[in-house]
């Protein structure tokens, strides 16, 4: 059986996961819009986004997890004692949604698979790939023919200049620039080799 990261303060992580059963997680607009504004309620005190998707039966997060004292800052508490553990605050998300969701449509049951996939990531190249693989999802399954005409990931809001809780600046140092980003992202990159090394 696979064995999962435990996330820890002031780290990197790919977080994906798919649906239980083939399930479409999100049927409508106002499904991805309502898991966004969840994410935003539930993931931004703890940690930061780098690039994300949402695909109809799966999703893709770059984040890391913010450092003890902005976590403390920003929900309030004033030790480690009142914070719930870390992958809590993503297990109340994807709950809060699946409650939502089949309020929304009439249907029970759950929509995640447990436990939430996650990997550590520990170096800048591995940086790089994982957000080239997560804007090129909607590609590589046949969505679209280029990120930028898919509306459910990061990959319009890097490319804009639009105020943003995103880290665009990151992202745009880790390319570089913005022009050099969106040429990289028309290039070929190495799925199998990600995916292979996900599995592990």
């Amino acid at each position: 059986m696979q064995q999962f990261e435990q996330l820890e303060y002031n780290h990197f992580y790919h977080i994906y996961n798919h649906s239980v059963g083939g399930r479409d997680l999100f049927r409508t607009p106002d499904n991805y819009e309502y898991f966004l504004g969840l994410y935003d309620k539930y993931i931004s005190a703890v940690a930061e986004t780098y690039a994300w998707v949402l695909m109809k039966n799966h999703f893709h997060l770059l984040v890391k997890i913010r450092n003890v004292e902005e976590c403390l800052n920003l929900t309030g508490f004033e030790n480690l004692s009142g914070l719930k553990p870390l992958h809590q605050h993503f297990s109340n998300l994807f709950n809060a949604y699946t409650k939502a969701y089949n309020k929304y449509h009439e249907t029970r049951g759950a929509l995640f698979e447990r436990p939430f996939k996650r990997k550590l990531i520990d170096n800048d190249n591995y940086l790089r790939q994982i957000v080239l693989y997560i804007h090129n999802n909607p590609v590589h399954h046949g969505f679209c023919e280029h990120p930028l005409e898919y509306p459910w990931s990061s990959y319009l809001t890097c490319a804009s200049i639009k105020p943003t809780k995103l880290k665009r600046e990151a992202v745009m140092g880790w390319f570089d620039d913005q022009t050099n980003f969106k040429a990289v992202h028309e290039q070929k990159i190495e799925r199998e080799e990600i995916e292979q090394w996900l599995e592990m």
